[in-house]
């Protein structure tokens, strides 16, 4: 089995972002791509950013026992499929995940898993909201409900491996390769 990173964060700090980068730069490194009942932004596609599918769909989803993990955020459910992961793990990926700090919690139940857990801050809280309103995807109350979302993330920070502060993206992604590579090198001198 490959490598399971996940990458949490209030939303804003830019885990989706690192995610993305990941993935792009390292040809071994495969997103797992959650299924919601979130409404697809216009930049979005279905099977590439998320599964999307309806409240039914996804409530059936749970009743079979489908997910490792999932939860209700903002009004909409986000869950991460067994299949999805395991389909990745068979073809010898590893796996980033891109999920909150609730998802990181049922994730950790499986041990055979085997995280490596990196939480993403911003520098601060005024430049998590400028980071919201510049990105241009959600109107004034969302922005608002984000920022109040803030206060009970923060509180979940000791429940990861790693904290690395988004204050420039470049040092940020930097600084999570390094801790990727550091895991991997680790795992190679045990072989």
């Amino acid at each position: 089995m490959g490598f399971n990173i996940v990458l949490s964060s209030p939303s804003g700090a830019g885990k989706t972002t690192i995610t993305k980068k990941l993935s792009q730069k390292y040809p071994n490194i495969k997103v797992s791509i959650s299924h919601t009942t979130r409404k697809p932004r216009p930049n979005e596609i279905d099977g590439v950013d998320y599964h999307f599918v309806d409240v039914n769909e996804f409530e059936n989803l749970i009743k079979k026992n489908n997910f490792y993990e999932h939860a209700k955020i903002f009004d909409n459910y986000y869950g991460t499929s067994i299949n999805s992961v395991n389909k990745l793990h068979e073809q010898n990926y590893d796996v980033v995940f891109d999920i909150d700090w609730q998802g990181t919690k049922k994730l950790s139940e499986y041990k055979e898993l085997n995280l490596i857990k990196i939480f993403i801050l911003p520098p601060d809280k005024s430049e998590l909201k400028a980071r919201l309103i510049n990105r241009n995807q959600d109107n004034n109350q969302t922005v608002e409900k984000r920022l109040k979302q803030y206060e009970n993330d923060i509180k979940h920070w000791s429940d990861y491996d790693y904290i690395v502060i988004n204050k420039d993206l470049e040092s940020c992604f930097n600084q999570i390769e390094k801790i990727i590579k550091s895991h991997k090198r680790k795992k190679m001198s045990f072989i």
